[in-house]
């Protein structure tokens, strides 16, 4: 006669194991069929070592994946939107990124929305400023080359989380409205502030690296450039 060997008989087999620890194996089973399901879909298994990059710069900037830049179909409003207030408190990324970079307790409109007057220093320059219509806020890597680099083939959800990203000040910076002008949407290899160079290669290529975004054959030659005659400070990226 044949004996089927069912998961209850199997469990019926293990006398000496209490209620408590037979939950415990059942919940261990569920995550390993968890964890399989994940791999055998091409789902990234949750972990900590899977979202953190960490590198020496040198090193990082030669990681960077090269693919030709396209801009076909860009339009920054429509793709990236606008500043959001997330967290409801009515103060949007902007007055977000001027509270955390100020150097001195910041003034508001009457409203409490909107950043009047702090103390900035603006890294591309070394330059003070207590007003804060004397700024703009700067994404490290501009939404155009974002879109060319990746971003256009993003959801629409995660081009706006890119234009407002706070979770890396690397990401976005108060900066002189004059310089910011003058960037505009130029890359390394076009265009480098006056001051803290070596800084702002370090700012670049870890933004790049948090929402893996592409880099052109001219501007990674510069960035090898800048970055091999700069500190090869580690880099500690955690992705988006």
């Amino acid at each position: 006669m044949k004996v089927h060997r069912s998961s209850h008989v199997r469990t019926a087999a293990l006398p000496g194991l209490k209620s408590r620890r037979l939950s415990t194996l059942r919940r261990a089973l569920s995550a390993s069929v968890v964890v399989a399901g994940l791999l055998l879909t091409g789902l990234a298994v949750p972990a900590e070592a899977a979202t953190v990059y960490k590198a020496p710069l040198r090193t990082a900037v030669r990681g960077l994946v090269v693919a030709a830049e396209v801009n076909t179909g860009y339009d920054r409003d429509r793709y990236f939107g606008v500043w959001r207030d997330t967290n409801g408190d009515c103060q949007n990324t902007r007055q977000e990124v001027l509270i955390q970079e100020s150097k001195a307790a910041v003034s508001f409109t009457s409203r409490g929305c909107t950043a009047s007057t702090g103390r900035w220093v603006t890294s591309w320059d070394n330059r003070v400023h207590t007003s804060a219509s004397t700024v703009q806020i700067d994404h490290t890597v501009p939404v155009h080359e974002a879109w060319g680099s990746g971003a256009r083939h993003w959801s629409q959800a995660r081009r706006v989380a890119y234009y407002n990203d706070l979770g890396d000040t690397r990401t976005l910076s108060a900066q002189t409205s004059a310089l910011n002008s003058s960037k505009q949407a130029s890359g390394p290899e076009a265009w480098m502030p006056p001051q803290n160079r070596c800084a702002y290669i370090g700012q670049w290529v870890a933004v790049k690296i948090r929402w893996g975004l592409r880099v052109d054959s001219t501007e990674k030659a510069a960035l090898i450039r800048y970055a091999d005659s700069c500190p090869n400070i580690t880099l500690t990226v955690t992705r988006a």
